[in-house]
């Protein structure tokens, strides 16, 4: 498509010093539009994958990927129910739990919290508790010791820290199912949750077979939790393991309590993508501004072509290649900008935090308390490609501007 001799004049006038100083600084200005706007959409995307990659990682390693919840009444036969449901081929784990609400209380400070009630070994098997807290703690966290795992987002709420006794208002229930006084239980705290983000703001663990006692279940349980292979359609396997039960239970899943959060990252990324197309655009408009005033300042040069034979395919991809020149070195220079901006994005974040004093992201608000960030190259490489395209795009009618000169009218007037 493009001829050495074009490639090497349109080059030659797109590092030569323009005659105009204002064809110079629009030139100029145009490239940094590229290289900003593809610096900033990279950073952006790879912000998005990096909460994308922390909600998987993190958040949903933690959180029981689906629930079989009873019906009014607990789950008697649980262990039944376990058996049932891993015979799924894509159900890898199951595990009993009890659930409640209780206030915790530390002198006058109070703090609402979801109760979980697991067996540490029969966890293991559908989350990844064990990873974020001490492992000394987990491993000593027995029943009968009157000990809970506060998130440490609570802990800080309360102010108490390892070994500390806090209370807990449990709701207690007659016969009737009517309210009575809650049960005031001492607990002490024997680890902390450190995931950082909202589930550290609004969980305590305690082992099952307290929480059974604590709201009088004796042996029952609230549900089985499950893990799957496919998270993102755990939904499905769910409605498919419930059609294999002999009893009638509530199917959940993560998607209903965090799904917003997945489907707003899939959002922002097509927006990002749209941004992206509109910001670039505005950018190569600079790039049809410098052509076009490029084509009048050079109009002595391009008649000087035509006498010595130049016909108009050549006269165009000259000009072209200059237009291309500006775009492919903005978009380079904006891809390896935004590239290593998102690869220490994280730590820049939190060097600007301490820097200032300020938290941007709040652990008991998002579900995470830190800006992530994950570079994929292959956005790298769709940002790149796409500004070089609008870029090449945007010098179409300049260049045609330009092998439309008449040589003897531009020579007659100069």
């Amino acid at each position: 498509m493009f001829s050495p001799l074009s490639l090497f004049i349109g080059s030659r006038f797109a590092r030569a010093k323009q005659r105009n100083k204002m064809v110079s600084f629009i030139s100029i200005s145009s490239t940094l539009g590229i290289a900003i706007g593809v610096a900033v959409i990279i950073i952006g995307l790879s912000a998005m994958n990096g909460f994308e990659r922390e909600l998987q990682n993190r958040v949903l390693s933690v959180i029981p990927h689906a629930e079989l919840e009873g019906v009014k009444t607990p789950v008697t036969d649980w262990q039944s129910m376990m058996i049932q449901a891993k015979k799924h081929p894509k159900v890898t784990g199951a595990a009993p739990y009890v659930r409640f609400t209780a206030l915790l209380e530390r002198g006058s400070k109070l703090k609402a919290v979801e109760v979980r009630g697991v067996e540490p070994l029969l966890e293991n098997s559908v989350s990844k508790l064990p990873e974020y807290i001490d492992k000394a703690a987990w491993n000593a966290f027995e029943a009968n010791k009157q000990s809970v795992i506060l998130g440490k987002g609570v802990a800080d709420t309360l102010n108490v820290k390892v070994g500390d006794w806090i209370t807990a208002m449990i709701p207690d229930e007659n016969a009737d199912r009517q309210l009575r006084s809650p049960k005031r239980q001492r607990l002490q705290v024997v680890g902390l949750l450190s995931l950082g983000g909202q589930v550290d703001h609004g969980l305590a663990i305690v082992p099952l077979k307290d929480a059974q006692q604590y709201i009088n279940l004796g042996d029952s349980v609230t549900g089985v939790s499950l893990q799957v292979s496919s998270v993102l359609n755990a939904q499905d396997i769910v409605r498919e393991v419930g059609g294999t039960l002999s009893e009638y239970v509530y199917l959940r899943s993560w998607i209903q309590k965090y799904g917003y959060l997945y489907r707003d990252i899939q959002l922002v990324r097509s927006i990002m993508y749209l941004v992206m197309v509109l910001v670039i655009g505005v950018a190569c408009f600079n790039i049809v501004s410098t052509l076009m005033m490029a084509v009048k300042d050079r109009s002595g040069d391009i008649a000087i072509l035509r006498t010595m034979g130049a016909n108009d395919g050549l006269i165009k991809r000259i000009f072209v290649c200059q237009g291309i020149f500006s775009g492919v070195t903005g978009s380079i220079a904006g891809s390896v900008l935004g590239s290593v901006v998102a690869l220490n994005l994280t730590p820049m974040i939190k060097a600007l935090e301490s820097l200032i004093g300020h938290q941007f992201l709040s652990g008991d608000i998002y579900f995470v308390d830190f800006l992530p960030s994950q570079l994929v190259w292959s956005d790298v490489a769709i940002v790149t490609c796409t500004a070089i395209l609008l870029s090449s795009i945007a010098t179409w009618y300049p260049a045609r501007r330009a092998s439309r000169l008449q040589p003897a009218a531009v020579l007659s007037s100069k």
